[in-house]
This record gives C-alpha cells, sequence and structure tokens, in this order.
C-alpha cells in the first residue's frame, strides 16, 4: 500500500511528518492527504482528531494501524516505530493541530530516525506562528517563537527580560486563563507602548485580531474572560542608545530595590542593552559600595 499514492505519485520509505489544520478543516494540504492515504503506519498525538480529520476528507483507515505518539508514551512506543522504519515502512506523524515539533510532541522521534540515518521528510502546511505573523502587521523579517512561558516566578521574569530585549518580533503562546496575567507582566519588561498583538481561535469561527499598546491590551484581556487558542506576538525592542552615565544612574536607582540580577535584567530592558554586559556592570558596582 505504501508504494503508491493515488495518481500514481510514490510515497517514499521513512519517516513523514504532517501539519494539521488549527481550525478549518479544508486548510490541510493535497500533500498530506496523499501521505495520509499512502502511509503503512499512522502516528498522531490524538488518534480521535486524525480520524475525524481524515472522515472529514474520505480517506479510509483501511486496517492501518493508528498508534498514539505522545511525550508520556515514547519509552513504550518509540521502539517499535523505529523498528517499522528499519523495515522500509512509510509512517506518518501528525500533530493534533499545526506543524509537528512546534509546540508539539514529535522531537524524539526526529532526533532517533536522523540518528539512524533514515528517511525524515516535512509536508509543510498550516501553523499558528506564521498565520499569526502574516495576521499581526509586525515586522516580519526577524521573528523568534518563544513558545510558553516558564511556570516558575523567578524563571518567567528572566525570560520575560531578556525576551524584551530581541531585535526581532517575539511570539508566545499561552492558555486563555494566563493571557491577562501574562500581558500585565509583560509591561514591566516591554514597557506601556510596545506595540502587541493578541490572536485568538485563528482561523476557527470566532477568530478574533487585537492590536494596540502592550499596556492597552493588558488592561484590556485582564477584565475579559477569554476562550479559545491564544498567540501573542510584540514587536521588536526599540533600538536605543544609552551613555555609560545613563546606565550607572540606572543600576544605582535599581540596586537600591532589587536583586543584583534583578537589576541587571530590569536596566538592560529599559536600556536595551545586554543583559550579561549590564549584569557586569552591576557586580562592580555592587563590589565598588
Amino acid at each position: 500500500m505504501s508504494d503508491f499514492l493515488p495518481g500514481g505519485g510514490k510515497l517514499e520509505p521513512g519517516l513523514h511528518f504532517i501539519a494539521t489544520p488549527i481550525g478549518a478543516a479544508r486548510d490541510i494540504t493535497l500533500r498530506a492527504l496523499d501521505v495520509l492515504a499512502g502511509a503503512d503506519l499512522l502516528l498522531a498525538e490524538d488518534t480521535r482528531a486524525l480520524r475525524h480529520l481524515m472522515e472529514i476528507h474520505g480517506i479510509p483507515l483501511g486496517g492501518r494501524p493508528l498508534w498514539s505518539l505522545h511525550e508520556h508514551n515514547w519509552n513504550e512506543v518509540g521502539p517499535r516505530i523505529m523498528a517499522a522504519l528499519r523495515e522500509g515502512r512509510c509512517v506518518a506523524y501528525a500533530s493534533e493541530a499545526g506543524t509537528p515539533l512546534v509546540a508539539d510532541p514529535g522531537f524524539q522521534l526526529a532526533r532517533a530516525t536522523i540518528a539512524e540515518g533514515l528517511t525524515l521528510r516535512a509536508a509543510p502546511g498550516p501553523s499558528a506562528v506564521l498565520a499569526a505573523l502574516v495576521v499581526s502587521g509586525l515586522p516580519s523579517d526577524r521573528f523568534l517563537f518563544a513558545g510558553f512561558a516558564p511556570p516558575a516566578a523567578g524563571s518567567r521574569r528572566t525570560w520575560l527580560a531578556e525576551l524584551a530585549q530581541e531585535r526581532a518580533t517575539v511570539i508566545l503562546y499561552e492558555s486563555p486563563k494566563r493571557v491577562g496575567k501574562l500581558l500585565g507582566e509583560m509591561r514591566e519588561h516591554f514597557g506601556d507602548d510596545r506595540p502587541t498583538v493578541v490572536c485568538r481561535e485563528l482561523t476557527k469561527r470566532f477568530e478574533e485580531v487585537t492590536r494596540g499598546a502592550l499596556a492597552d491590551l493588558a488592561t484590556s484581556f485582564a477584565a475579559r474572560e477569554v476562550k479559545g487558542e491564544i498567540v501573542v506576538l510584540v514587536d521588536r525592542a526599540p533600538e536605543v542608545r544609552a551613555s555609560a552615565q545613563d546606565l550607572q544612574e540606572a543600576l544605582a536607582e535599581a540596586l537600591g530595590r532589587m536583586t543584583v540580577k534583578e537589576a541587571a535584567a530590569q536596566v538592560a530592558a529599559d536600556l536595551g542593552l545586554k543583559r550579561r554586559e549590564v549584569y557586569q556592570q552591576a557586580l562592580q558596582m555592587k563590589e565598588d559600595g
């Protein structure tokens, strides 16, 4: 079954990653449908979601195995998948929504496949990151996908302080229950005026794109109940040229109320400087008293 696709196309033995729709079922690509129709073995983070998608597009499972693969069952399922690949079978892995490996399981599978010198292919398609970037109106020549914020408060502050310095559009994922809190925390590091966009339910019926200054969005989302998948985008850090005197004055004020690490992170974000260099300066000032 794996050797030929509808229309006579040939499916190469190996592992094929498939991007699946993030909302509208018709967003799937023709190539992805070909792979789903021709694979010997199907893998999915959510097998029910993949079955439903295949039913919508009229692709029968036809007795082929469909295995669940997620971050918690690699030790059990991984060896069986690798054995199938070594036998020359065509294996398709489908994300639950969007592109595999972008905030989605499958990394271990990709690394193991590459390590054994086996074929790995990706059928490009839907991605919440790219869809959000396109509709945001923010600069797209350089962007950074940072995923989800760390849950621990200290790590979260450091993470946000570092992102605030990026000379690139920053793209984040967040839970609808926590997006208001995240935007409020981001104000402390990115400032009130940084252009920000919140995308909700991309490609779905209730798609919403909200653009504005970070302070305005933080206030708006703190006061509302939010539902659906969320992508947050923030404009790149402004280019700031701070003098040595500006740095010393800012550090002196910050060191009076923060630890050295916290002061360095805050001042670096405020002045658009590299955190490592500011940290060294802060240490020196602390030692000099």
